[in-house]
């Protein structure tokens, strides 16, 4: 047994799903339920009971996952836990950027950067939301600029920013129009970019969607956003953008951005951070309470 058993294991219990477990790992379901199986094995209990359509966390399983999510939070921690413990230099940290971020929270993470330079160097990552989640958590990151919601154990999450969404159209349909309602849209096939490239708040606008009528639907295989607009500007087919986006240019296959009469979804960005590093003991504290100073205050 090694610490990847434990990830693979914890990966499954918490969402229940080999195949959801999978993707999150970034690998493919069958080595993960070997891995499983081999840990089973070796701890001599079964640790999910599992069919085709269902997965379920055994006694011993149940008994396993604070311990397994304790020891793997312990290893986690030995990064960060060193630098503490050689004492106050300066330290290298990183933190996570979503794509598209807005500006406004791009000025006001480059005003943090300036002034906590004495304590830190402060760097950035990109990544979509659930990496960068599981990296704070990791103590990779020491914080990230993330889109909401985010429910996660030990997490921090400061709401920073709404941006209202809006329908992506074809114009040859909807060029003369202000706003649609989803009811119009129910004979028009919803496009979206690839899984894992959206933010989860799309999860909930899926089940939305159907709850309106709305039932087919595109998946790309890309997470190009052009791509979204290139399959809409096709006719018969909508996709959801942020509300300031621009049309594209008049003519032949050009689109347009408008409000939803009936809807009103909004994507939220928020800053997380892990609660026991901000802690006044903890290595992120200088960091975490300047970010917050900023981040809320005037713009």
């Amino acid at each position: 047994m090694d610490i990847f058993h434990l990830r693979y294991f914890v990966a499954v219990a918490e969402n229940l799903s080999f195949s959801r477990a999978a993707r999150q790992l970034h690998m493919a379901t069958s080595p993960l339920s070997q891995r499983i199986r081999d840990l089973e094995r070796e701890l001599g209990q079964r640790l999910f009971d599992r069919d085709s359509h269902h997965v379920a966390l055994t006694s011993a399983g149940t008994a396993l996952l604070p311990v397994a999510k304790d020891v793997l939070g312990r290893f986690d921690d030995i990064p960060w836990q060193l630098r503490r413990a050689l004492g106050p230099e300066r330290q290298t940290v990183y933190v996570g950027v979503v794509p598209a971020l807005h500006p406004r929270l791009r000025e006001q993470l480059e005003r943090v950067e300036e002034r906590c330079t004495e304590g830190f160097d402060v760097k950035r990552w990109p990544g979509n939301s659930a990496n960068l989640v599981n990296a704070v958590q990791r103590g990779d990151l020491a914080m990230a600029l993330v889109h909401l919601p985010v429910h996660a154990e030990g997490i921090e999450v400061l709401e920073l920013l709404r941006e209202p969404l809006a329908a992506l159209l074809p114009a040859a349909e909807f060029g003369s129009r202000s706003s649609v309602s989803l009811s119009e849209l129910t004979e028009h096939t919803y496009v979206t970019s690839a899984p894992g490239t959206l933010p989860t708040y799309f999860d909930q606008l899926r089940v939305r969607l159907k709850a309106a009528g709305i039932r087919k639907e595109i998946t790309l295989n890309i997470g190009d956003y052009a791509s979204v607009r290139e399959i809409v500007t096709n006719g018969s087919a909508f996709g959801i953008t942020l509300l300031s986006t621009k049309s594209s240019e008049s003519g032949k296959g050009s689109s347009v951005v408008l409000p939803f009469r009936d809807f009103s979804p909004a994507l939220a960005t928020g800053l997380i951070w892990r609660r026991d590093r901000a802690e006044p003991d903890g290595d992120l504290y200088g960091l975490v309470t300047e970010a917050g100073s900023v981040f809320t205050g005037p713009s």
